[in-house]
């Protein structure tokens, strides 16, 4: 029986492998006598099939809720406009300064881009009271050129949505709505641009569209930083925990109180003289005249104030000099301001330690922070 038995298991192996040389032979003379049309229809299939991305670790776009205005658009049209589209949310705030540096390259994006697929988005997120009003976020967006979406976001609920913390901040999500890409601040415009540009081939790949690969970028001039001095809040809520005012007197909340500029006086710390009424977030000046004084080390200065007023601006002890003035700044060397908005005061060369002098010459000036670059 043994013998028998091993002769059988000889026999079964003999006929297993003579059935699986035969079909191997059959299968590779079908592949061989495929026609040459089908051949081309596999390969061109294979170069379309869309990679496997693995999308479980990305995060889906928030809803747009809890809207307080909209600007170039409307609740019912922006749901339509995004649907099945390459998105940029751009997270900014007209009077923040990295954001004014930012967005040109977002209207050129959206001017190259928008007929390929990708919908912008601006998602005004104030960080000052003034900057809620519909009205001076519709003179900046005009300023600045911007003709895609724009919503308010007073309240700060998209931006607690997107559980952001910063000015400026962009998001670019897929067709399908997930956030592919997460940029903080300015900078990495290239590579901002690139992400658009593979999101947008790859959404043209999934809906079976031929798009040309434009692998050109936006040619525009980045801005050099150059600043030590940091920013410098005058309300005190905004303050606090970094302390910027040489005064001896320092903050003391909702009180009007008189400064006196010392003798010594300490870099990146600024100083008042005059009377000035204590906010949570600025300082408003009381008195007929007043004036602040403030060391840094940057190449552009620039303040975020209100009221209408008239401000004399010194460099180093002397009248400003046109070649340094800000863009704000009139022949005169002076500054008149009128909106609630940032003004350039200071445009140096070179980066360099300076000492700034405001004289402001009527009472009702709003100051809410200094900013450089």
């Amino acid at each position: 029986m043994r013998t028998e038995l091993k002769t059988a298991i000889a026999m079964g192996a003999i006929v297993v492998g003579a059935v699986a040389v035969l079909s191997a032979y059959f299968t590779s003379l079908e592949e061989q006598i495929i026609p040459e049309g089908d051949v081309q229809t596999q390969t061109t299939q294979e170069n379309s099939v869309l990679p496997d991305i693995g999308k479980s670790r990305f995060k889906k776009a928030p809803e747009l809720q809890g809207i307080s205005g909209y600007i170039n658009t409307n609740s019912e049209e922006l749901q339509e406009q995004i649907k099945g589209k390459i998105v940029l949310y751009d997270i900014w705030t007209y009077s923040c300064i990295n954001c004014q540096r930012t967005l040109p390259y977002i209207v050129a994006w959206n001017d190259k881009y928008a007929d390929q697929g990708l919908v912008t988005v601006g998602i005004h997120s104030p960080e000052f009271e003034f900057e809620k009003d519909i009205n001076n976020v519709e003179l900046a967006v005009e300023k600045f050129g911007i003709t895609y979406p724009v919503i308010l976001d007073n309240d700060k609920t998209v931006w607690d949505a997107f559980e952001n913390h910063y000015w400026p901040r962009k998001y670019i999500a897929d067709d399908e709505g997930y956030i592919r890409y997460d940029h903080i601040g300015e900078g990495a415009y290239d590579e901002t641009e690139k992400i658009i540009q593979e999101l947008l081939a790859e959404r043209a790949l999934r809906l079976g569209q031929n798009m040309e690969a434009d692998q050109s970028l936006v040619d525009i001039e980045e801005f050099k930083h150059g600043a030590r001095t940091p920013e410098l809040y005058f309300g005190y809520d905004f303050a606090f925990g970094r302390n910027q005012i040489g005064n001896k007197e320092g903050f003391q909340p909702e009180k009007t109180v008189t400064y006196t500029i010392p003798e010594n006086l300490k870099s990146n710390f600024f100083y008042l003289d005059g009377t000035w009424q204590n906010l949570g977030d600025r300082m408003v000046l009381t008195s007929e005249s007043g004036t602040i004084i403030l060391p840094y080390f940057a190449k552009q200065v620039n303040i975020v104030s209100a009221g209408n007023s008239e401000l004399e601006i010194l460099l180093d002890g002397k009248p400003i000099s046109v070649s340094d003035a800000g863009s704000d700044v009139n022949e005169d060397g002076k500054v008149m301001t009128s909106e609630s908005t940032l003004y350039n005061l200071v445009n140096t060369k070179e980066s360099a330690s300076h000492v700034i002098q405001i004289n402001i010459n009527r009472p009702g000036f709003e100051i809410y922070t200094f900013t450089f670059g």
